[in-house]
């Protein structure tokens, strides 16, 4: 009786051309990933900026003191006051989401009322979590800028 051993399995060369198509695929895919995790978190921070907006409308119609000081009286509460309104999650409040950071500034009191704010949107990381920054005030209008922070002269977004 004789015994033949047939080759079973996958030679060297099958495995390393398997090897290089799985990182030609890798190569292509990991960057657009990327580039969408950047368009999902830009997306978040106008999405933000428009709660925030909404937010310091309604905390002065609500309270009748004019706009926040700071995004801490936007926050949440057991129940609402001018200190914590309860208008936007804790996240938000807290200034950091979605790879951005939201400075909130608020105008001069005038008369008793603050009349006026700013809010920023910045990348935490540029080019990682985000390419382009963000402004908006209290007319409602989102801008931003690819070159630094964005400013009443920025951009609107369409």
């Amino acid at each position: 009786m004789e015994y033949t051993t047939r080759g079973k399995g996958f030679s060297l060369l099958e495995l390393l051309i398997v090897v290089a198509v799985i990182l030609i695929i890798a190569a292509i895919a990991i960057p657009n990933l990327l580039r969408s995790k950047i368009s999902a978190n830009e997306a978040s921070a106008v999405g933000s900026l428009r709660t925030l907006n909404s937010a310091c409308v309604n905390y002065s119609t609500i309270w009748g003191i004019g706009f926040p000081v700071g995004l801490a009286n936007l926050g949440p509460a057991k129940s609402a006051t001018a200190s914590s309104a309860d208008l936007i999650d804790s996240l938000l409040a807290g200034g950091t989401k979605s790879g951005y950071a939201f400075i909130y500034v608020a105008g001069a009191p005038s008369g008793g009322k603050v009349s006026t704010y700013s809010i920023s949107a910045n990348p935490v990381a540029f080019n990682r979590t985000g390419t382009r920054y963000f402004f908006s005030d209290q007319t409602g209008v989102i801008r931003f800028s690819r070159i630094g922070t964005a400013t009443t002269s920025s951009t609107p977004i369409s």
